[in-house]
């Protein structure tokens, strides 16, 4: 069976000519949405994928109706495949339940992995760069040096009986930082 998806993004849009592709394609049943791509819940896609059983054909008008990246259009064709379900793209003449169809996915695929690579590779760089001007990422430290030597030496100071003269809560409350923020600035100072 062929199962139709149609999208626009907004009101003053309208779907005839999807509806009228899907027709032509010969689906005998479709959904649509009316909203913006970029929104990851789509009620009418999400009814299609539920409809949809193995052997059947999800058909859209074009590949920017169905995913919102590259990296998304790409899951939602392997979900497709999972289920033994087909997707065929009018305007890009790609149909996966084809040999040639499946090639260019798998293409699609590598492209997506190889710019999520780079954009890695890029962060990694841009944070080196960093780190050799001397700038270190990460939140700042909520005290400064001396302040957190005062917690680490008022944690350490005992009374005669061997017990501390403050509590962790009196320091944290003294000093206005978490429990969690104190124990790494011991941890720090034991290193």
């Amino acid at each position: 069976m062929h199962i139709g998806y149609a999208r626009i993004s907004t009101d003053d849009q309208n779907l005839h000519l999807q509806h009228d592709a899907l027709a032509k394609a010969g689906c005998e049943k479709a959904f649509e949405d009316r909203m913006s791509g970029a929104k990851a819940q789509r009620p009418g896609l999400s009814a299609a994928l539920e409809f949809a059983r193995a052997g059947d054909v999800l058909v859209v008008w074009r590949l920017d109706r169905l995913g919102r990246s590259l990296k998304d259009l790409i899951d939602l064709a392997t979900r497709l495949d999972d289920a033994g379900v087909g997707l065929r793209c009018l305007q890009e003449a790609i149909d996966t339940t084809t040999s040639g169809g499946k090639l260019v996915f798998h293409i699609f695929g590598a492209l997506a992995e190889f710019e999520r690579n780079l954009i890695r590779e890029r962060t990694q760089a841009g944070l080196l760069a960093a780190r050799a001007r001397g700038r270190k990422g990460g939140r700042p430290k909520a005290l400064d040096a001396d302040k957190r030597a005062l917690a680490v030496q008022l944690y350490h100071e005992r009374n005669t009986d061997g017990t501390t003269k403050r509590t962790v809560k009196d320091i944290c409350s003294l000093l206005g930082i978490s429990r969690s923020t104190f124990y790494s600035y011991l941890e720090e100072a034991a290193s």
